[in-house]
C-alpha cells in the first residue's frame, strides 16, 4: 500500500477535522434546538462540515489516480484544503452569530464574510474544473472501471458546481434588487440537485475500488461501474427535472 505524501496526510487530517466539526454541530443542534431549515440554523455548519470534509478526503484519494505531476497535485490539494476550511469556517462563524452566512449584506462585516465565501466558491470551481479537465484529457490510472468511475464522478461534480454557482448568482441578483428575503429562499429548488451530484466523485470510485476485492472479472467489474454511473446520472437528471419544475 502506497504511503501518503505529507500534503495528502495534511488534506486527510483537514477533511477529518471538518467532518468532526459537522458532527459536533449536530450535537449542538440536538442540545440547542431551533429550526433545521432556513438561512439561520445549525443545519449549515452540520451539512457543510460533513460535505466539505468528505469531499476533501475523496478528492485527495481520487486525484492519486490522475495523471498529473506531484508538485501541481500538491499545490492544488493544499489550496483546496485551505479553501474548504475558509468556507466551513465562515459558515460556522455566522451560525454562531445567528445570522445568515450567504447573501447577507446587512452589515459591512456580514458583507465581507459573504463575499469571502463567494470568492472561495469561485476558487473551488476553478480547482475542481481543472481536476475534471485533467481526468478527461488523460485516462486515469487504476483497476478495471476506475477510469470510468473517476471521469463520471468529475462529470457529475461539474453539475454540482454549476448548480451551486446558479444558486449564488440568483441570490445575489435578488439581494441587489432589494429582495433579501426572496434571495434566502431562492436557492431551495436547486439544493437537491446540488446535494445529489456533489458526491459522485466519492461514491463511484469507491465502488470501483471495492470491486477489486471480489473475484469477478475485469469486464464484469467495468459493467457494474458503468451501470452505477448510469443510475447516478439518472438520479441527477431527476433532481434537475424537479428543480426545473420547482422554479
Amino acid at each position: 500500500m502506497k504511503i501518503p505524501r505529507p500534503a495528502e496526510r495534511f488534506c486527510y487530517a483537514t477533511g477529518l477535522l471538518l467532518v468532526l466539526s459537522g458532527l459536533t454541530h449536530l450535537v449542538v443542534y440536538a442540545v440547542d434546538g431551533g429550526p433545521w431549515d432556513g438561512p439561520v440554523s445549525w443545519r449549515k455548519p452540520v451539512t457543510f462540515g460533513l460535505s466539505f470534509g468528505a469531499t476533501l478526503i475523496a478528492l485527495t484519494w481520487v486525484t492519486s489516480y490522475l495523471r498529473v505531476g506531484p508538485r501541481l497535485r500538491t499545490v492544488l490539494l493544499v489550496v483546496l484544503a485551505a479553501d474548504c476550511v475558509v468556507e466551513v469556517g465562515g459558515i460556522t462563524l455566522q451560525a454562531w452569530r445567528r445570522v445568515p452566512s450567504h447573501l447577507n449584506m446587512e452589515t459591512p462585516f456580514d458583507t465581507a464574510v459573504s463575499m469571502t465565501l463567494a470568492v472561495g466558491g469561485g476558487v473551488l470551481v476553478a480547482l475542481l474544473t481543472t481536476l475534471a479537465v485533467v481526468s478527461f484529457r488523460h485516462r486515469p490510472a487504476g483497476p478495471a472501471g476506475m477510469a470510468l468511475a473517476v471521469r463520471s464522478g468529475f462529470a457529475i461534480l461539474l453539475v454540482a458546481l454549476a448548480s451551486g454557482a446558479a444558486m449564488i448568482a440568483r441570490g445575489v441578483a435578488l439581494t441587489r434588487t432589494g429582495h433579501q428575503e426572496a434571495a434566502y429562499h431562492s436557492t431551495a429548488p436547486l439544493k437537491p440537485l446540488h446535494a445529489v451530484s456533489l458526491h459522485a466523485v466519492l461514491v463511484l470510485p469507491l465502488l470501483a475500488w471495492l470491486l477489486t476485492r471480489t473475484s469477478w472479472s475485469e469486464r464484469a467489474r467495468w459493467r457494474i461501474v458503468a451501470a452505477a454511473a448510469g443510475c447516478y446520472a439518472m438520479a441527477v437528471a431527476g433532481a434537475g427535472v424537479w428543480a426545473g419544475v420547482a422554479y
